[in-house]
């Protein structure tokens, strides 16, 4: 074992590393050119990346160390589980999130002789798509920027003060608000996050 611990000119080392980068392009293609063209969060790029990468390597490792595929399965799960407990994460950001596990665990299976590489390359291509269309038509059909911001003053948060509350927002901001909507209130600390939603 000590006199092979320099040696990396082994088969499974190369394949691992080549799969690996082909898993970083296809999650360059889904982060960096779908993802953040449309929501423009650059903080959500770091963590998603990072995911994308450990996720791939726990799979690329599965066949050596012997573990079943459910076992990796519920273990992605967990850690999901365990990193969304403390993050108010929307529908489209929770879909993002499963791309990026199914892309990098696709791409960390040994499947040769089993499945063609064509066949993984186009389960990548058409996961990207798809994201690529959706965020496309879904872009048209709004008509509203929308950005969060933090907002300290619970009081204009009830429903009759729903006018009063745009036209608070619309002088801090100076943007033009059309509506508002809150994601998350925290009364210990008397903040809350809202989605506020204005013209281009």
């Amino acid at each position: 074992m000590i006199t092979n611990f320099f040696n990396l000119n082994t088969p499974a080392f190369w394949d691992i590393m080549a799969r690996f980068a082909m898993n970083l392009f296809f999650l360059f293609l889904l982060l960096r050119v779908v993802y953040y063209k449309y929501t423009k969060k650059a903080d959500y790029l770091f963590g998603f990346f990072l995911m994308g990468i450990v996720i791939f390597f726990i799979g690329a490792m599965l066949k050596i160390v012997a573990m079943e595929f459910q076992m990796a399965v519920g273990l992605f799960a967990i850690f999901t589980i365990l990193n969304l407990r403390t993050i108010s994460f929307d529908v489209k950001n929770m879909a993002y999130l499963f791309a990026i596990i199914a892309i990098s665990a696709m791409n960390s299976l040994d499947l040769r002789g089993k499945f063609p590489l064509l066949g993984i390359l186009l389960f990548n291509l058409i996961i990207i798509a798809s994201a690529y269309i959706l965020e496309a038509l879904l872009a048209k059909k709004d008509k509203y920027k929308t950005h969060p911001i933090m907002y300290d003053d619970l009081e204009m948060l009830k429903p009759q003060n729903k006018k009063e509350l745009i036209q608070n927002v619309s002088e801090i901001t100076g943007l033009n608000i059309k509506k508002i909507r809150i994601r998350n209130v925290n009364y210990k600390s008397k903040v809350a996050v809202l989605d506020i939603y204005y013209d281009a």
